[in-house]
């Protein structure tokens, strides 16, 4: 795996199948969810994006929420081995962007999240405020 794995990486939405979900959870350190319960969540969800090095999922995001002026980043996952290479940044700029794309209801939208213990130094490189319950970033819609 080169330095540049990010020019390698195919980011692509809604093709997430709830085994891998699981199985990208525990391998990430995650509490284990039954299959139905992920499949659940993936109907459920705004949109979902899988990371994909070499024809492997190393890294998934989802959205969730209304859809209009709520967005919660859940689930930001890399597996260990690609953690710290950008894989990470580049799937929650993706949420963003689809987020600020699809916001058309007013001139702001609130995305936010739960940060992962430790993880708060990230969310706060790619713009996001840390506050005492998660991590929120206000967006303005042109």
């Amino acid at each position: 795996m080169g330095e540049n794995v990010c020019e390698e990486i195919k980011l692509v939405d809604n093709i997430l199948q709830a085994e891998d979900f699981v199985r990208l959870r525990i391998q990430a350190g995650f509490v284990e969810i039954p299959v139905e319960h992920a499949r659940k969540a993936l109907q459920n969800g705004l949109i979902n994006v899988s990371a994909i090095y070499n024809g492997e999922l190393v890294g998934m995001g989802r959205l969730v929420g209304d859809g209009a002026m709520y967005w919660y980043l859940q689930e930001i996952i890399i597996l260990p081995q690609f953690q710290r290479k950008g894989i990470g940044t580049m799937i929650v700029n993706h949420l963003v962007d689809y987020a600020r794309e699809n916001s058309t209801t007013g001139k702001f939208t609130t995305i936010g999240g739960v940060s992962a213990k430790g993880k708060e130094p990230f969310y706060e490189k790619t713009g996001f405020e840390v506050i005492s319950n998660g991590i929120i970033k206000m967006i303005e819609i042109k």
